[in-house]
């Protein structure tokens, strides 16, 4: 099950999204820095506003002292306190001790540290209602000291930051939607333009007629997709044409293979007269070599009984010959399937308790090696010994009578098994080894087989789905492997 696809943004909303990151990343630090200096700015000029009103405070209180007593100043100090902020004044001897003072009860208790009288000093004092500026001026009679408010001046910054803060996020949206428009018109209608047009086309439109608007680079583009889009018309007509010639191809080639295989039949069937023709031809021959001779008489007892023997045994090789021949024809016509299924362990042990009778085998010493547990075959049980006991039989006939071994094996292989029938024999000549397996092909002697033996093999274990092979590898004698597969049952 495929996992849904999830929705992406548009390129004109992923550009917009950009857009307005960037600007927050430029706008953000620019609205605060402006904040910021403005603030300070402010303040600087409040707190230089201040020093100059307490040194010119400072400087009429001094002029009076010259002109009053001391305890007269208390109405010239009440006069100043509360102009342009001053908040309290005091006057101190040249020791630093205080003559008078007058204002915010809090900064006059601030005046009562000591006081330098030798130079002129600026402190800030925390009050009651807000920040204060501490103005020491001296003055041949000692000192004069003026406290002037200073108010935080952010209430003041506070209009002129909204009005940055809202220039700056109307000139963003305004940039905003113009960015919006701008894209939508020069870059998201063409490339929506060249998509409908190239969808056209893998709906099997046979021309692209996207219009040539837009930017040059999106212009550029239209004019490779209508390219491309030609060039794929071609190649699809090219391939067409390929595939009618393919197509016109294996037709001939279909009807050349049916020729191929009736000149095959024609040639089997040529090769099996010559063959049947050779195989019993000899024998007629014989039996009507000595017809003739019983015809002519003249003959004794005895040689005409030996005439009759002989007789029988040319028979007899006609009718081994035309059952092989038989045999052969059901193997090739048989089904692919085998109706029972077969035990290759108890075809074997058959085989062996079979081949013990055969004079062939008197000398020949037999060995069975066989895997436990292998499964059922597709090849039925009869044809299945037939094909064992054929293998078995020709081993034999290959030791001789000179003694020998012959080696049955049953392994399990993929999903079937396998069989090898192995002995220590002269082994197959190469010239006959591509043949061996085809109708009166024979390595024995004239007269002691029939050539159909390993073809009716042949055709009982591919009727089956199965191989039978000789293996050329093998070097001290001759071994046929049998592959069957597993009884589908």
């Amino acid at each position: 099950m495929s996992g849904r696809r999830r929705p992406r943004l548009g390129l004109r909303l992923q550009i917009l999204l950009l857009l307005g990151g960037l600007m927050a990343l430029a706008f953000v630090p620019l609205f605060y820095a402006v904040s910021t200096y403005a603030k300070l700015s402010l303040q600087q000029a409040r707190e230089a506003s201040a020093l100059a009103l307490g040194r010119a405070v400072a400087g009429h209180v001094a002029e009076a002292r010259r002109e009053r007593a001391p305890e007269a100043l208390f109405d010239v100090l009440q006069a100043e306190i509360g102009a342009e902020g001053v908040a309290a004044i005091g006057v101190y001897d040249r020791a630093g001790t205080p003559l008078v003072r007058s204002g915010d009860a809090a900064l006059v208790a601030a005046f009562a540290q000591p006081v330098d009288a030798a130079r002129e000093a600026v402190l800030e004092l925390p009050a009651e209602s807000g920040r204060a500026m501490v103005v020491r001026v001296p003055d041949p009679r000692g000192v004069v000291a003026v406290a002037v408010r200073v108010d935080d001046q952010a209430a003041r910054a506070t209009p002129l930051v909204r009005l940055v803060g809202l220039y700056t996020g109307v000139f963003a949206l305004a940039l905003l939607v113009l960015a919006y428009f701008a894209l939508t018109r020069l870059i998201v209608q063409p490339l929506d333009r060249l998509a409908r047009a190239a969808e056209r086309v893998a709906r099997g439109a046979r021309a692209y007629d996207a219009p040539r608007t837009g930017a040059r680079e999106l212009d550029e583009l239209g004019a490779s997709l209508r390219t491309m889009t030609e060039r794929l018309l071609e190649n699809e007509e090219a391939l067409r044409r390929q595939i009618a010639e393919v197509q016109r191809t294996t037709d001939e080639l279909r009807a050349a293979q049916a020729g191929l295989v009736r000149s095959e039949r024609l040639a089997s069937v040529g090769r099996l007269a010559a063959g049947l023709g050779h195989e019993i031809g000899n024998p007629i021959a014989a039996l009507l070599g000595m017809q003739e001779l019983l015809l002519d008489g003249g003959s004794s007892e005895g040689e005409q009984r030996d005439f009759l023997l002989r007789m029988k045994r040319e028979t007899e090789r006609i009718s081994r010959i035309l059952s092989d021949l038989l045999a052969f024809a059901r193997a090739g016509a048989a089904s692919t399937a085998s109706a029972q299924p077969g035990s290759v362990e108890v075809a074997v042990h058959d085989v062996a308790a079979l081949a013990g009778l055969h004079r062939a085998m008197r000398d020949v010493d037999l060995a069975i090696d066989v895997a436990p547990g292998l499964p059922a075959v597709a090849l039925g049980a009869e044809p299945l010994v037939q094909v064992l006991l054929n293998l078995v039989l020709n081993a034999a006939d290959a030791v001789g009578a000179r003694g020998g071994r012959v080696t049955v094996r049953a392994r399990p292989a993929g999903d079937g098994v396998e069989l090898a029938v192995e002995d220590d024999g002269p082994g197959v000549a190469p010239e006959v080894a591509d043949t061996l397996f085809e109708p009166f092909v024979s390595t024995k002697e004239v007269g002691k087989g029939t050539g159909l033996g390993l073809a009716v093999c042949r055709g009982l274990v591919e009727a089956a789905g199965g191989k039978i092979r000789l293996d050329t590898e093998h070097e001290a004698g001759a071994r046929f492997v049998v592959e069957l597969p597993r009884f589908p049952g």
